[in-house]
């Protein structure tokens, strides 16, 4: 099956190429197990890693946010711009040159350690160009929206641009490029709080029909939406310019407390416990908990900030993804939504990766095996996925049209 799915993937014709998401959401479906399975390994036998600039740590965290996530995100504009600010679909050759960029940028930054900087040098422009060649295709339409309410994308492009030529240009002086990867993270943060009040409305409301809930509707406020992305960018600053300041544990806790406020709006009742918004409201109940927990940690000096910073990245980032690609993956592939008991459970997968991943980094745990136990159970959720998900993106829609608005086929 695999292999018929895969026959004439160079033809621009291939259903890969028919919609902007199918080949990043494949990308980000197989690099998920893939590249945790390979850091679970280093950690738990010495599996050696490509020699990067920072060493396997950076190697870890660079392909998670600059591989991993840049793909889903790559996907996901590809998608939505074309259907939050109007036009046709993305045509097959720009997504598949966006495409060879993500692939280049993750061959010249594994070889790095073997070429130099000029491998380093071609990595950050692959990255740059990806982001560019994003920006050059949304600018337009966003820009020709009347009302212009999804410039937020934009922004985040530019402030991904920013990190990536920051981070960089550290390694190629020698220095220590990790704090443009923790900057990127609050980026991601903030990108998943834009996005997803774009996508719930549409979720929870749909959760509450099914639920046959009379005079209720679910509404995304912006103000408490711009506060929490407010409080969360306040953070990221701080903890860029004074790592580990006090100052940075108050404004953690500032962007906890927004979040928990954004949370109110999802109290819907019942409809809140089926499967799709559930799913979606653990990403707040993550993201909150993960600057909780580093904030108390910056205040008290506690030691477990790593606690909060993984509850971000395994937590309310791989969650985040899992979910908008299981949901946005089906439908733009003219598939129903997922009823079968795989996805939740990958859910619970992620959740649990999430908490056992904080738990190592408490006073007294053995951290040798809650590590590779996050990373295994990492591994199994985005595997799951990858089995399910993958030939969906290999194969034409399920409802025999085109594109990922299902026109007609030309």
């Amino acid at each position: 099956m695999l292999t018929a799915s895969l026959r004439g993937i160079a033809s621009l014709r291939h259903p890969l190429w028919m919609c902007g998401l199918r080949p990043f959401f494949l990308f980000a479906a197989l690099s998920a197990p893939l590249f945790m399975a390979a850091w679970s390994l280093f950690l738990s036998v010495g599996l050696p890693l490509p020699a990067v600039a920072g060493g396997p740590f950076v190697w870890h965290a660079h392909e998670l946010l600059f591989g991993f996530a840049l793909a889903a995100m790559a996907g996901f504009l590809l998608t939505v711009v074309p259907e939050f600010a109007g036009g046709d679909d993305f045509t097959a050759i720009p997504v598949r040159r966006l495409a060879a960029l993500w692939l280049f940028g993750r061959a010249a930054f594994w070889t790095s350690g073997l070429y130099g900087n000029a491998a380093l040098a071609l990595a950050g422009v692959a990255h740059l160009a990806l982001l560019g060649g994003l920006a050059l295709l949304a600018a337009p339409r966003l820009w020709r929206d009347p009302e212009r309410k999804h410039l937020a994308f934009l922004w985040a492009l530019t402030g991904f641009a920013v990190c990536i030529a920051g981070f960089y240009f550290d390694a190629l002086r020698g220095e220590h490029p990790a704090r443009w990867l923790h900057a990127a993270l609050g980026m991601f943060m903030m990108l998943i709080i834009v996005a997803m009040s774009r996508i719930s409305m549409r979720i929870v409301n749909h959760a509450i029909e099914e639920a046959g809930i009379v005079g209720i509707e679910y509404r995304a406020r912006p103000p408490r939406r711009n506060l929490a992305i407010f409080c969360i960018g306040l953070y990221t600053a701080a903890e860029f310019l004074a790592p580990g300041a006090r100052l940075g544990g108050w404004l953690a806790l500032a962007a906890a407390g927004a979040l928990f406020n954004l949370m109110n709006d999802w109290h819907v009742g019942r409809a809140l416990l089926r499967q799709r918004p559930l799913m979606l409201y653990c990403v707040y109940v993550a993201m909150a908990a993960g600057y909780a927990v580093m904030g108390l940690s910056l205040v008290f000096e506690t030691g477990a900030f790593s606690a909060g910073r993984h509850l971000l990245t395994v937590g309310a980032l791989g969650l985040a993804i899992y979910a908008v690609m299981g949901i946005a993956g089906r439908a733009h592939c003219g598939m129903p939504f997922e009823t079968r008991r795989w996805l939740p459970a990958g859910a619970l997968l992620l959740v649990a990766a999430a908490v056992v991943r904080a738990a190592s980094a408490w006073p007294g745990a053995d951290a040798q095996a809650l590590l590779v136990a996050a990373g295994l159970l990492w591994t199994a959720a985005y595997g799951l996925f990858a089995w399910h998900m993958a030939p969906l993106f290999l194969a034409p829609r399920a409802d025999g049209r085109f594109g990922c608005k299902g026109t007609a086929i030309p």
